[in-house]
């Protein structure tokens, strides 16, 4: 059954409020720090590490269900719990009680992308340019938690930037169970097959390598995403200081950065995914060097670049899975992988603060540039094109 137009917006608007939803503590840390008694942001930092851990551990019951029950009554659920921990978040009154909202947001979050892309792309006819139009929307969602949250916070107050996304989840949950039909059967019992077929040796090692990959891929979304609003606002000391003005630029980075998904979205389905993906995940390296001693607008630059290539190498997990893994273990599959990926880059939001504090952004922005290197290393693991890239679609 192809999803009707409806279906494939909201299910691309759910992209946008799962990442959104999960960034705005990172972006107005600082505001909710000072209204809970701590001197610094960074000591609240590891409160919301609980959101990202589940953000991962969830992606496991999370799949298994999509393929075994149904995707719409999954996604049905996302945009009902998701709004439910929104405001969960918004109600906090101490720092545990938002660990906790922050938590049972995680656990919500996780079902969108084991659930919701495997649904958006299982009929689809360019998955390339699907999984990286998806991609922009969700990054797109990034940027509008850093507009959203810097003009709550001058204005309102970070508890309405919680309700706000809140409100609009519940409203799109109610519009998906009107206009998308129920599954005749669950994706499980469907015969699908991948369009490329690996054997079992080559698959495991495909998962193996694919899952280190989205490892180290995923503790520098998490460190980036987490940090940058305050990396910003430090770098940025004596220039700009308006939280509004700064949640702006910030809003600015992501959304240029978030054009590089479609970009790459479309050469997916045109060439082979090792190569496109070694080039991007390379870029990272000089962008991260540069950036640790860049101050003001020269960092601003260097933000955009770093996050290109971030953005760049997202759809490249989704499309391996779409390519060769039956779709009716896709959940399942992108469950377990994001469950191990996200489980430990959750580390990075808990580190995130300590860290900062202990040695500054200097000396993290140079251990990313280290683990953009063991990206780069698994990378070049992935089987080559003998094993299933040559048969992937070429399009001119």
């Amino acid at each position: 059954m192809t999803l009707s137009r409806g279906t494939s917006l909201l299910l691309n608007l759910g992209h946008a409020l799962d990442h959104m939803v999960l960034l705005i503590f990172a972006t107005a840390v600082a505001t909710i720090a000072l209204e809970f008694g701590f001197t610094r942001w960074e000591d609240l930092m590891p409160y919301g590490a609980g959101a990202f851990l589940m953000f991962g551990l969830g992606s496991v019951p999370a799949g298994r269900l999509g393929d075994l029950w149904g995707r719409r009554s999954m996604m049905v659920v996302f945009f009902f719990g998701l709004g439910a921990a929104a405001l969960l978040c918004a109600a906090a009154q101490n720092a545990w009680q938002m660990a906790m909202a922050l938590t049972v947001l995680g656990a919500f979050s996780a079902i969108y992308h084991p659930v919701g892309i495997p649904m958006l792309v299982q009929h689809a006819r360019n998955p390339g340019t699907t999984i990286g139009i998806n991609g922009l929307v969700g990054n797109l969602g990034i940027a509008f938690a850093a507009i959203l949250t810097g003009f709550m916070v001058q204005y309102v107050g970070w508890r309405a930037a919680f309700v706000v996304p809140a409100v609009i989840s519940m409203a799109a949950g109610a519009l998906f169970m009107a206009i998308t039909p129920a599954e005749t059967e669950s994706p499980a019992r469907r015969k699908a097959r991948a369009p490329v077929q690996l054997s079992q040796r080559m698959m495991a090692r495909l998962f193996l390598v694919m899952t280190f990959a989205a490892i180290s891929s995923s503790l520098l979304f998490n460190f980036t995403t987490n940090g940058n609003g305050q990396l910003m606002r430090e770098r940025f000391e004596g220039i700009i200081e308006d939280p509004a003005r700064l949640g702006m630029l910030l809003a600015a980075v992501y959304a240029v950065a978030s054009l590089a998904q479609v970009v790459v979205g479309r050469l997916i389905d045109r060439y082979p995914l090792k190569r496109l993906y070694l080039g991007i995940v390379l870029m990272q390296v000089p962008m991260f060097l540069l950036a640790a001693h860049a101050q003001g607008w020269a960092l601003f630059v260097l933000q955009i670049g770093f996050m290109v290539a971030i953005f760049g190498a997202i759809p490249f997990t989704d499309a391996m899975i779409v390519r060769y893994v039956d779709d009716a273990i896709r959940s399942r599959v992108s469950g377990m992988r994001l469950a191990v990926s996200f489980g430990i880059s959750s580390l990075a939001v808990y580190s995130l603060g300590p860290a900062v504090k202990a040695a500054g952004f200097t000396t993290l922005l140079l251990a990313m540039a280290a683990i953009a290197c063991c990206t780069a290393a698994f990378v070049l693991m992935l089987p080559g094109e003998d094993a299933g890239d040559a048969a992937a679609p070429r399009r001119a």
